[in-house]
């Protein structure tokens, strides 16, 4: 898949650029690390935990593995020219938005973010598009979710943590129901999930996400899927078959943490008697 250079670089301290240091946000501290091994780049850190990391002379770099396999899954289903309507849940840097803002020009983003501090910070640091290309809303997640249009957004990422966590209302059938409504026809629905070597917390979610969705798939590390460490999984939903492109599979087998591809039936196996999460009981 094509690669578009460019950018814009920030001088360190000047203009508002990234300076390194803690900084209070409304919900904790945020920590911005200079990456001395990759020119101007850097990782942000949330309470302690990494959370995003960007760099700011290649908006197409993306460090994080599992934001590269979801920009493979993306750039696999839609073309470059699509003026794509994405809806972000979890802001962060915005580093997968500003990447998505690099490969599709006319794409229209909202990124939701819980802590307006922190959203003020990033676009001050790191020289993000503007409105109406990206947009940060300030709010809530699944407050926000519930009041967007239906068939409004062709593509959500739910990409949200309270420490390594997701929150559990962001997790459950009412709440993904809420996002099948939002969803276009031929949309897709894409979750990170963080989850332990047990692997229970990615199961539930993908029998959740299979609930409301025909199509569904699963990347992952092989070594997460065995249950050998802690790690990400990505989980997509979709009301028409997803993933189904061979280039996709070539391309995950190459990357740097080479990665499983699973679709439909292989996931239905993968959750098997998995109880789906609700709002009531989870």
């Amino acid at each position: 898949m094509a690669k578009k250079r460019g950018g814009k670089v920030r001088a360190k301290g000047s203009d508002g650029g990234p300076v390194a240091g803690v900084y209070d946000i409304d919900t904790g501290t945020c920590e911005l690390i200079e990456d001395r091994h990759a020119g101007d780049s850097w990782l942000v850190k949330v309470n302690g935990v990494e959370s995003s990391h960007i760099d700011l002379n290649d908006p197409e770099r993306l460090d994080f593995e599992y934001m590269r396999w979801i920009a493979s899954l993306t750039q696999s289903e839609w073309d470059s020219s699509t003026k794509l309507r994405t809806l972000h849940l979890g802001g962060g840097a915005c580093t997968l938005a500003r990447y998505l803002s690099a490969v599709y020009p006319e794409a229209r983003q909202v990124a939701v973010e819980v802590d307006g501090r922190m959203a003020a910070l990033v676009r001050e640091w790191f020289g993000l598009p503007r409105a109406p290309l990206l947009r940060i809303r300030v709010g809530d997640a699944r407050a926000v979710t519930e009041t967007l249009t239906e068939s409004s957004r062709d593509l959500v990422i739910r990409d949200v943590f309270s420490g390594n966590t997701t929150p559990q209302s962001l997790t459950t059938m009412e709440f993904t129901g809420h996002v099948r409504r939002v969803l276009a026809p031929g949309g897709i629905y894409v979750v990170n999930c963080g989850d332990t070597r047990d692997l229970t917390g990615a199961r539930r979610e993908a029998a959740t996400i299979s609930a409301h969705f025909e199509h569904t798939a699963i990347i992952a590390d092989p070594a997460m899927l065995k249950g050998r460490r802690y790690g990400n999984i990505v989980i997509a939903g979709s009301d028409v078959p997803i993933a189904d492109d061979p280039g996709l599979v070539r391309e995950l087998l190459v990357g740097s943490v080479p990665a499983t591809l699973w679709r439909d039936e292989q996931v239905r196996k993968f959750f098997g008697s998995a109880k789906v999460l609700n709002d009531v009981s989870p």
